[in-house]
């Protein structure tokens, strides 16, 4: 192999320009250094990837995938347990990890709610309240962080992106049509909550006549014309339903590419380098200072870029890689439980309950990713586990993001999959069907993590990363009962029928679930079991930051991008107030 060209030296190198990364960019851009960021996909832009002429093409976008990374670029292979040969996934299947500027950013759905205050001290926290019945399968970890620490940024975040919801819980006091469960935040939304559609009307309706609090789902889908703090402009969502997996034309949707890259590519300091793919962090003769990054351009040339800062920000299967791949960290070893690069690898559970009426309407074809209205009542520890065989809980809620016409096809079980029957289902059922979802948290336990893969290489002769994951009993258990609860809301509703789904076992990756996977190289206090420090900081490589849901111990029963967006802020706010002023390890402060 050829060596690098090595070139000149910028302050900082920020890999990935998704959300994470380009908000770190900016940030730190901002401060006066110079960044250079590094994307492996093509550079997005709006105008041109998503005008009004193609953006709702539903074969290109949600069936082709077009803004989902090629597995040809890059897979993983996966398989339930370490006794297993993993095999590659030639489809995602189960996620959708996006490629490009923007990141899965583009396509994401944009419900951006806050993580509750207990889930950053969780394994603290259960253990006080419920001790030996926390289930011993789970490796369960507090973040080395608090709420305190982390509301700034949730803030900073939600003005970024220009959050539409309703405040639940100001200062302290709980607010009428709120979330009664969050956090205490410091003010309002940035924008009021989107108008709602029949659907999570009739939702809200029926779970208010059951003693239920419901609240408008957080969205990242502008309620009304906005500016961020980074004068960056969006316009009100249309409810054109294609939303989720597709880019939005509107500028109304929240992504890196309508409200951070706007600013960031003018400023004269940042530099942008597109289909441009790093191969490794590069580190000193001591392995304890990070000195850059080796990647590949489009023509396949090697080059070295020096940095005295390096910030990597990708997805949260590219961060564990890169830092197996360069050497950082101990991996992690099931067996003997020690090292931490690879551990604590997490999903989610989605449950769901379809019902199917003789007398309504929805016009599913309008819609959203994030339009709304959700209870919180059987999520987290929001309800009494004791003596339930299990913990965590789900978020419950009907977010309709319209029904396109290839793919939804809403009819009974037991229907024939094609034919006259099938058709006449479509035409009675494709108006009158609704769902009710749950995403339900996903604990860690031993034997669910990543590393690299012995068998098995990627274009350019690296490993490919390895999943090793099953879902844990706990979160059976705890799918099969918080989806039953969904269902006696749906049976309140009177429909003709009702179909619950809870999360069963096996995990495949047959069909997507959602790109909710988190943890690898975790957050924490103590770096003999996690990897970064609460500023997100590698241990004992002070001058390497790595932020994204990779940081995360286990997975509560939320959407993450609202709390990668904060743990951005959070990363960008200590590398400027505390790491520039004196850079090493920032561990008591």
């Amino acid at each position: 192999m050829a060596t690098p060209k090595k070139l000149p030296a910028t302050d900082v190198v920020v890999v990935g320009l998704g959300w994470a990364g380009s908000i770190i960019a900016k940030e730190l851009a901002d401060e006066g250094l110079n960044v250079m960021g590094f994307e492996r996909g093509p550079w997005r832009d709006t105008a041109v990837d998503f005008n009004l002429a193609s953006a709702t093409d539903e074969l290109r976008y949600n069936r082709r995938q077009e803004l989902m990374l090629r597995t040809k670029q890059n897979t993983c292979t996966m398989r339930n347990t370490p006794a297993e040969t993993a095999l590659p996934m030639r489809d995602w299947g189960s996620f959708h990890p996006g490629n490009g500027t923007g990141g899965a950013g583009n396509h994401w759905a944009g419900i951006t709610f806050r993580f509750q205050p207990t889930e950053f001290r969780l394994a603290s926290y259960l253990q006080e309240r419920y001790g030996k019945e926390v289930p011993a399968e789970l490796t369960l970890q507090d973040w080395g962080t608090t709420w305190e620490e982390m509301e700034p940024h949730y803030d900073a975040f939600e003005r970024l992106a220009g959050v539409s919801g309703k405040a639940g819980n100001l200062n302290g006091t709980v607010v009428e049509g709120g979330n009664p469960f969050e956090g205490a935040r410091s003010r309002e939304y940035p924008n009021p909550p989107t108008a709602q559609t029949y659907a999570p009307t009739l939702f809200a309706e029926a779970a208010r006549n059951l003693g239920y609090k419901p609240f408008p789902v957080p969205s990242a889908l502008a309620s009304q014309a906005y500016t961020n703090q980074y004068g960056v402009t969006m316009g009100p969502c249309t409810f054109c339903g294609f939303c989720t997996n597709y880019g939005c034309a509107n500028y109304s949707k929240a992504s890196a590419i309508v409200n951070v890259l706007p600013a960031l590519i003018r400023k004269p300091n940042f530099t942008a380098k597109t289909n441009a793919e790093v191969l490794k962090v590069t580190l000193d003769s001591t392995g304890k200072k990070a000195t850059g990054i080796i990647y590949v351009d489009a023509n396949g040339d090697q080059f070295e870029q020096p940095a005295e800062i390096v910030v990597v920000a990708a997805f949260i299967f590219e961060n564990v890689r890169l830092m197996l791949l360069s050497g950082v960290g101990q991996p992690y070893d099931p067996v003997t439980n020690t090292g931490t690069t690879g551990r604590n690898y997490a999903y989610q559970t989605a449950n769901s309950v379809r019902m199917f009426f003789d007398d309504k309407n929805f016009n599913p074809f309008i819609g959203g990713g994030a339009i709304g209205m959700g209870i919180d009542e059987f999520n987290n520890d929001n309800f009494d586990h004791a003596g339930l065989g299990f913990v965590g809980g789900g978020s419950t809620r009907v977010t309709p993001i319209g029904a396109a016409p290839i793919d939804s096809r809403p009819v009974p079980p037991g229907t024939p999959a094609w034919g006259s029957q099938w058709k006449k289902a479509t035409v009675e059922n494709y108006a009158s069907s609704m769902s009710i979802g749950c995403e339900a948290s996903s604990y860690s336990k031993r034997t669910n993590y990543l590393s690299l893969d012995p068998n098995y290489t990627d274009p350019h002769g690296r490993p490919l990363l390895r999943i090793t994951f099953d879902f844990p009993e706990n979160d059976l258990r705890m799918a099969e009962y918080c989806t039953n609860k969904v269902a006696e809301i749906a049976k309140s509703m009177n429909p003709r029928a009702f179909f619950p789904s809870p999360r069963k076992g096996p995990w495949a990756n047959t069909s997507y679930q959602s790109s909710h996977i988190v943890g690898g190289f975790i957050m924490g206090a103590d770096p003999k079991n996690s990897s970064v420090n609460k500023h997100l900081q590698v241990w004992g490589v002070p001058n390497l930051f790595v932020v994204g849901s990779s940081a995360f111990p286990q997975n509560p029963g939320y959407n993450p991008t609202g709390t990668v967006g904060a743990l951005a802020f959070k990363a960008a706010d200590a590398i400027r107030r505390l790491y520039l002023k004196r850079p090493g390890e920032m561990i008591s402060v």
